[in-house]
C-alpha cells in the first residue's frame, strides 16, 4: 500500500513546555480533529489532512515529539508550531525551558508559523523572535514580558495579532481565537467557522479591553505620586486638570507630568479617564441605571463624550458593553446601541 504524500498533510506541532496549560494543549488538539472532520465534509477527496503533534522535554532537556495523530506516516515539515498558556504563576523563561527556545528558531527558519497564547508569548520572547516587533499576551503578564524584553512592543488591547509568521493570543482562553486562525489560514474560512459552529466559540472579533479592568501601578516608590494616585481614586478624578493636581502634589506642572507618566505609565489625563471608565464599567455591569444616568454617576456631564471616551478604552459602546456583561440585564431595548 502506498504511503500518502506528505505534501497533503499540514502538521502542527503543540509545544507541550514545563508548567504548560493542559487544557489548552488537549483542547487545540480536538478543534484541530473538529476542523479536519469538517474540511473532510466540504473538500473533495484530495482535502489536505491536519496531523498534530505534542512535543516535550526529555531527561536531557532535548524536544521529543511524545504523541502524533498520524505516528505511522513520515514526518514532514511543520506548518506551524503553537506555544499554550501556561498555568504556573512564573512565566515559561530560562533555563527550564531546555532546548524550545532553539527548538522554535529552527522551524521559524524553515516557514513555519509560530504562535503563542498567554503566558507563552514569555518562551516566545525568549527566543529572540519577537525582537522590534508587536505582540500580545495576556494584559495580567503584559508588564512583566516587556521588563524582561524591552525590545518586543506588548500590546495587552488585542485578543490576537497576526503578522504573518508569527501569531500572539492574549488572554487563557485566547487559545480558542489562536486555534480558529490557524484554521482559518490552512484550511479556508468555511472550516473556520463550521469548526466555530460545533464548538460554541464565537469567531467575531474580540479585544481583551473588554475584559481587562484598570490596573493602576501603585508599586513604583514615588510617595507623593502616590498619594496623588491615591486622591484621584477617592474623588472618582471629577473635574481636576494637570495644573490642579500638580498643585495639589507641590510640584510644577512639567515636572509633575513627567513623574506621574514615569510612575503610572500614562499621564494624567488618562489616567483619570481609565479610572471613570472603570466606575461606569461597574455600574453598567451591576446597576439598571440608564446610559445618561451612568455617564453623569462617572464624571461626564455630556453622555456623547462618554460614549465616545467609552468605546476609545473598552472597544464597545456602553449598551454593548451592559448586554455582554451586565448580571442585571439591560434596562432597556433602546440601550442597545452599537
Amino acid at each position: 500500500m502506498t504511503k500518502p504524500s506528505t505534501d497533503d498533510v499540514v502538521e502542527i506541532a503543540i509545544a507541550s513546555y514545563p508548567e504548560v496549560w493542559r487544557a489548552a494543549v488537549h483542547g487545540l488538539t480536538d478543534m484541530f480533529a473538529v476542523a479536519q472532520k469538517h474540511d473532510h465534509q466540504q473538500s473533495t477527496p484530495k482535502a489536505r489532512r491536519l496531523r498534530v503533534s505534542h512535543y516535550e522535554l526529555d531527561a536531557a532537556g532535548t524536544v521529543a515529539r511524545v504523541f502524533d495523530t498520524h505516528p505511522l506516516e513520515i514526518q514532514g515539515r511543520l506548518v506551524a508550531v503553537v506555544l499554550p498558556p501556561a498555568m504556573s504563576d512564573e512565566l515559561p523563561f530560562g533555563e527550564r525551558m531546555g532546548s524550545f527556545p532553539e527548538w522554535i528558531r529552527s522551524h521559524h527558519q524553515s516557514g513555519a508559523i509560530i504562535c503563542s497564547a498567554c503566558g507563552g508569548a514569555s518562551l516566545l520572547a525568549q527566543t529572540g523572535l519577537l525582537s522590534g516587533r508587536s505582540a500580545t499576551t495576556h494584559w495580567l503578564h503584559g508588564d512583566a514580558i516587556a521588563k524582561r524584553h524591552p525590545d518586543v512592543r506588548i500590546d495587552t488591547d488585542k485578543m490576537l495579532l497576526d503578522e504573518g509568521d508569527i501569531i500572539t493570543a492574549g488572554g487563557m482562553m485566547a487559545w480558542t481565537d489562536l486555534g480558529l486562525r490557524l484554521i482559518d489560514r490552512l484550511l479556508g474560512s468555511n472550516v473556520m467557522l463550521a469548526t466555530a459552529r460545533y464548538m460554541l466559540i464565537d469567531p467575531g472579533a474580540r479585544e481583551q479591553s473588554f475584559y481587562s479592568k484598570f490596573a493602576p501601578r501603585l508599586d513604583h516608590g514615588d510617595a507623593v505620586i502616590l498619594e496623588i494616585q491615591h486622591w484621584l481614586h477617592g474623588t472618582d478624578a471629577k473635574g481636576l486638570g494637570v495644573p490642579a493636581l500638580a498643585e495639589r502634589a507641590g510640584l510644577g506642572e512639567r515636572t509633575f507630568l513627567r513623574r506621574f507618566q514615569k510612575a503610572t505609565g500614562i499621564n494624567p489625563t488618562d489616567y483619570a479617564q481609565r479610572l471613570r471608565i472603570a466606575k461606569a464599567r461597574d455600574l453598567l455591569e451591576q446597576s439598571s441605571l440608564a446610559i445618561e444616568q451612568i455617564a453623569w454617576a462617572s464624571g461626564y456631564e455630556d453622555a456623547n463624550a462618554f460614549r465616545k471616551t467609552f468605546r476609545k478604552i473598552v472597544g464597545v459602546s456602553p449598551g454593548e458593553y451592559r448586554m455582554r456583561f451586565s448580571i442585571v440585564g439591560p434596562r432597556t431595548a433602546d440601550e442597545a446601541e452599537f
